[in-house]
């Protein structure tokens, strides 16, 4: 019988071996991120892109999922619902400025939302340990939400890029710091 500590070992040892690939793959990413920082317009259209891929696929895997349904109202709801996921994944290959527009408007409107959300909890939680780091987390999404809902529709050309070219980044360090631990 392996032990669950065992496994991870076991696990460990396996990926060892692979450490550079890890490097290479986070100094790959980091490369990618320089270059989408470099063009955050560009950037942008290609995560408009992206988005606009997974809603295609999804929808398409909605409308097949329809003709799995038995009954005629839920059918009906699939089919509506994959139609919709395909048709605004087509508007966003037909249009991707009006795209990344829409999404930056609900990118700040969610910041905005989950900060109020994080604030409403810590003060909830005031009394425990903790609760300041919350609220502190929460009014940090606030204030960049309404940063990015100032600046609407104008920074809509750059603000996708510029998540997309720190998420790489912060991915391609995060892949070489595991790399070099697990040569270590």
């Amino acid at each position: 019988m392996t032990l669950p500590g065992d496994a991870l070992k076991d696990a460990i040892g396996q990926t060892r071996d692979k450490w550079g690939w890890f490097v290479a793959l986070g100094v790959l990413l980091l490369i990618f991120g320089g270059i989408a920082f470099g063009n955050l317009f560009i950037a942008t259209v290609a995560s408009v892109y992206v988005v606009g891929w997974l809603m295609l696929m999804a929808g398409v895997i909605e409308i097949i999922h329809a003709f799995g349904v038995k009954t005629w109202g839920r059918f009906f709801y699939w089919l509506l619902s994959g139609l919709l996921y395909a048709v605004a994944g087509f508007f966003a290959f037909d249009n991707p400025l009006l795209a990344s527009a829409v999404l930056t408007l609900l990118l700040a409107i969610a910041l905005i939302a989950s900060g109020l959300l994080r604030s409403w909890v810590a003060f909830n939680h005031r009394p425990e340990q903790g609760w300041g780091w919350l609220l502190v987390a929460g009014v940090i999404s606030i204030l960049l939400g309404l940063i990015i809902a100032v600046g609407w529709p104008v920074n809509s050309l750059w603000i996708l890029g510029m998540f997309l070219a720190i998420d790489l980044v912060f991915q391609g360090w995060s892949f070489i710091a595991i790399g070099l631990a697990l040569k270590r």
